[in-house]
């Protein structure tokens, strides 16, 4: 990737984020207020968390994108809670996963029927996001994942791809949506810098955040980071060129889970950012 287009990228960035006790402060010390940060939910704390945090964050002047997974919500009154409550907070985007809870907490077992319901409450959010899945989703076959996204594309306004670590198979993955149909802009989900024992220690913490369940189904994925030198998002970024610059693929940026480690995130970008002049 020339130098252009990766500082292009890396000047488009979301920051997925886990919220526990010290998130907020480490927004607030490292993160620009033009970055924009997204709050992850666990089926084992509930929204809650994920609400407050957005609503303070509001509050600072980010833009916040809470996940609101379909099977955390109880029925469709709490969706109209959900959704009063966080248009209060001056949040206008949402990330609709399925989620992982299991049983769900009410009638919504994926993220359609919460996508339709957001609509028939008057779309109160200018932007929703839905999850793409560049490899394989582990209980889904990945052509009914890109029907998926096809059957939400009247919803949604974006993508947003789960992990991936392979510049081939992520690109074939683009080339599918697009083939299919799917507009869409993508957010493609990159991992930060992460420090393998801060890695090994959050992911450790089973239901802190989605980010960190989706590693733990993947232990594959653990050696990538374990090994010395197997991972550098430069590198992935680099080798990814092709992928993310055509302009059929309508990359709009990065998404770049953090697991909380925000401030090697922003450090690494920034000097990234410096190398290449921006």
């Amino acid at each position: 990737m020339d130098g252009e287009a990766l500082r292009a990228l890396l000047g488009r960035v979301r920051y997925e984020v886990l919220p526990a006790r010290a998130t907020e402060e480490k927004v607030l010390a490292h993160v620009p207020r033009d970055v924009i940060v997204t709050v992850t939910a666990s089926p084992v704390r509930g929204l809650e968390p994920t609400l407050d945090l957005a609503e303070r964050l509001a509050a600072h002047g980010y833009r916040v994108v809470p996940h609101v997974p379909a099977r955390l919500l109880r029925d469709d009154a709490h969706l109209k809670d959900v959704a009063e409550r966080l248009r209060a907070g001056r949040v206008d985007d949402v990330f609709v996963p399925a989620g992982d809870a299991d049983p769900p907490a009410g009638p919504y077992h994926g993220a359609l029927p919460v996508l339709r319901g957001l609509s028939d409450l008057g779309r109160p959010f200018a932007d929703m996001g839905i999850t793409g899945y560049p490899e394989s989703h582990p209980l889904i076959d990945d052509d009914i994942t890109i029907q998926s996204m096809w059957d939400k594309r009247a919803h949604a306004t974006y993508i947003v791809s789960n992990l991936c670590f392979d510049p081939r198979v992520l690109g074939d993955w683009i080339a599918r949506v697009r083939r299919r149909d799917v507009t869409l802009p993508v957010h493609v989900g990159v991992a930060g810098p992460v420090q393998r024992a801060k890695l090994l220690s959050m992911a450790a913490k089973i239901g802190v955040g989605e980010s960190t369940r989706f590693l733990t189904r993947h232990p594959s994925w653990f050696l990538r980071f374990a090994a010395p030198g197997g991972y550098a998002p430069e590198r992935l970024l680099t080798r990814c060129a092709r992928a993310f610059t055509a302009p059929s693929a309508a990359v709009a940026g990065l998404h770049l889970f953090t697991f909380n480690q925000i401030a090697e995130t922003e450090r690494w970008r920034r000097a990234a950012l410096d190398r290449l002049g921006g």
